[in-house]
């Protein structure tokens, strides 16, 4: 008769070691390696497209001529402190004169000097663009996010001129950053600094503050709890802001400038929004892998698409349809083509990344 096989029984204390050597754990310095690479993602995500914006928009920025908006920039910047009024035809002009006739007290009244602060907002929004991608998806999809942003044409182009476009674009990235923050670690003081950034998304551009019909859908979808917290936050950055809109609107002050919009306006829009059509096709076409109605995306697939609605129901009843009333969602959608290239492979990503790139530099040469 033969032996049975010799089973050996774990004691109880050991049942739920199932490594008590620790042979299959990852060493510390293996660890610490990932974690470093991690970091390393991480702040390349936002410093790349930030080098990247600043490179692209300081080319040309001291010899590129003069917009048609930029004339009252300079007027204003040269003028008596008493001759800037914060209303006027376009109420959203008054704050910005201000800033720049103070930055002109500093550093003068060039062309290039009153173009800085509007480089220094498109280099800031393009670092946040990375970073709120990082903060939804990965560093990879931040990365690619804030590439993308750095290469359009608007981007660049509104880098370089004096109006207050950049800024507002910068505001609304930030205030975008903030809530997904805010949202992510609920506490009051966290929304102290989003309350801050709305008020500084007013004062650059009043009808951008549709950004706020974005956040609040996500905060009901998603955070009700947190509703009465985000209301309260809203209303401290919107008080001032109203105050300014309803001077200005009582002296005939219009809210933005833009035109009705028809058939023609509309099919226009794009390529005015991205800078040549075929990249606001390239940026839907990637926007459709990665507009999930769940959180954390969402936020994104709102701030791309309910602002432009609520302009264009705003705009039945006065004329305020432009691409750039819109600039401020541009972010959003360099977002969602971060997010959609860093689920492909490296190679489709590195390939639609260069159309882009192409498509951009197409746009930038002189007619």
């Amino acid at each position: 008769m033969m032996d049975a096989d010799t089973m050996v029984l774990p004691r109880i204390g050991d049942a739920a070691v199932e490594d008590p050597w620790g042979e299959d754990r990852p060493r510390r310095s293996t660890v610490r390696a990932a974690t470093a690479a991690v970091t390393r993602w991480r702040i390349a995500a936002w410093l790349l497209p930030a080098v990247l914006t600043g490179a692209l928009g300081a080319t040309r920025i001291a010899t590129a001529g003069p917009s048609a908006g930029e004339s009252a920039a300079r007027r204003a910047a040269t003028s008596p402190w008493q001759g800037i009024g914060l209303t006027g035809d376009d109420i959203a002009l008054g704050p910005y004169h201000l800033l720049l006739r103070g930055w002109a007290e500093l550093f003068g009244a060039t062309d290039l000097a009153l173009r800085v602060p509007s480089l220094l907002a498109m280099v800031g929004a393009a670092a946040l663009v990375g970073a709120v991608a990082t903060r939804i998806a990965t560093p990879a999809a931040g990365l690619l996010a804030g590439l993308i942003f750095a290469a359009l044409p608007t981007s660049i182009r509104y880098a370089q001129q004096a109006q207050p476009y950049a800024l507002a674009v910068f505001a609304a990235v930030l205030a975008t950053w903030l809530l997904a923050s805010a949202l992510d670690r609920p506490r009051p003081r966290r929304l102290v600094p989003y309350a801050g950034a709305v008020l500084l998304l007013g004062l650059c551009q009043p009808v951008a503050l549709l950004l706020l019909a974005a956040h609040g859908w996500v905060v009901l979808a998603f955070r009700r709890r947190d509703t009465v917290r985000w209301l309260a936050a809203v209303a401290v950055g919107l008080l001032p802001v109203a105050a300014l809109l309803a001077v200005g609107v009582r002296e005939g002050g219009r809210l933005a400038s833009g035109a009705w919009p028809g058939a023609a306006v509309l099919a226009a829009t794009p390529g005015e929004l991205f800078g040549v059509v075929a990249l606001g096709g390239v940026l839907a076409g990637l926007a459709l892998f990665s507009l999930p109605l769940r959180y954390p995306a969402a936020i994104c697939t709102a701030w791309a698409l309910v602002p432009a609605l609520g302009l264009l129901a705003l705009a039945q009843a006065v004329p305020v349809w432009s691409a750039v009333n819109l600039l401020f969602t541009v972010p959003a959608w360099a977002v969602l083509g971060g997010v959609a290239l860093a689920r492909a492979r490296a190679a489709g990503a590195l390939a639609v990344l260069a159309l882009v790139a192409l498509l951009a530099a197409a746009a930038q040469l002189p007619a």
